[in-house]
């Protein structure tokens, strides 16, 4: 049983691993353009582990921006992961605490949202099959950085090849796939409208966490019944 739900884990999970590999290799190709080594890169892919927050650290480590300032706009951009652990947390309380302690390192964008719809659909999240959904996507990652830092150079300009719309419309997907709820539609304009704001009277990376607590607001003003149904859906502020 356990073996089987691994393997359907990792089923589940190539999918997302294979749509997310040309972001993996254009991490390592900017990693080494802002002057970090090979080991250096995938060290930091394996460590850190959060796609959109390694850009925009990697970008400021280039430009020598002060280490306090590089947590503090990590920390903003990966604010939705908060977010993200206080939804599934419900679905995993039957896990041990090392377990819950892998689930939350591996928890991803892909893991929360496959997570949240099995829990709801009435199946068991069991570790191994969590297990098996997170460490494909994770492998992947790390050996992507790996290739995109040998071979990046060999691409030329990533906006060329429109690789820099790929962080965007992986987001845009995700958040597609709750449209049938109830209350949809306001929490994501409160969203948009809150991050496009922010990102032009605070700037970036600050859009993203104040986009997503704008959704959030609007959630918790909704009526009661709309509020308990929309409270696991990612906010559109991560799109930004």
């Amino acid at each position: 049983m356990i073996q089987t739900e691994f393997f359907k884990g990792m089923r589940g999970g190539l999918v997302m691993a294979l749509s997310a590999a040309p972001f993996a290799a254009l991490f390592g190709a900017v990693a080494i353009d802002n002057g970090l080594t090979v080991p250096e890169a995938v060290l930091m892919s394996a460590s850190v582990y959060a796609g959109a927050s390694q850009l925009v650290g990697i970008e400021l480590f280039g430009h020598n921006v002060p280490a306090w300032l590089i947590l503090l706009s990590v920390f903003a951009v990966n604010f939705r992961h908060i977010l993200y652990s206080a939804a599934v947390a419900r679905h995993i309380e039957h896990f041990t605490p090392l377990q819950k302690f892998f689930s939350f390192y591996l928890l991803t964008d892909p893991q929360f949202a496959e997570t949240v719809r099995r829990g709801e659909s009435g199946e068991t999240v069991r570790p191994s099959w969590y297990l098996g959904f997170g460490l494909i996507i994770y492998v992947t990652w790390v050996s992507l950085t790996f290739v995109g830092a040998h071979f990046g150079k060999m691409m030329g300009d990533p906006k060329a090849l429109a690789l820099d719309v790929v962080l965007p419309v992986y987001f845009l997907g995700m958040v597609m796939g709750f449209r049938k709820r109830d209350g949809f539609l306001p929490v994501v304009l409160a969203a948009v409208i809150g991050s496009v704001a922010a990102y032009h009277f605070v700037g970036s990376p600050w859009h993203v966490s104040l986009g997503a607590l704008a959704g959030i607001v609007v959630a918790a003003l909704l009526p009661p019944d709309l509020a308990a149904e929309i409270s696991d859906t990612p906010t559109a502020a991560e799109e930004a």
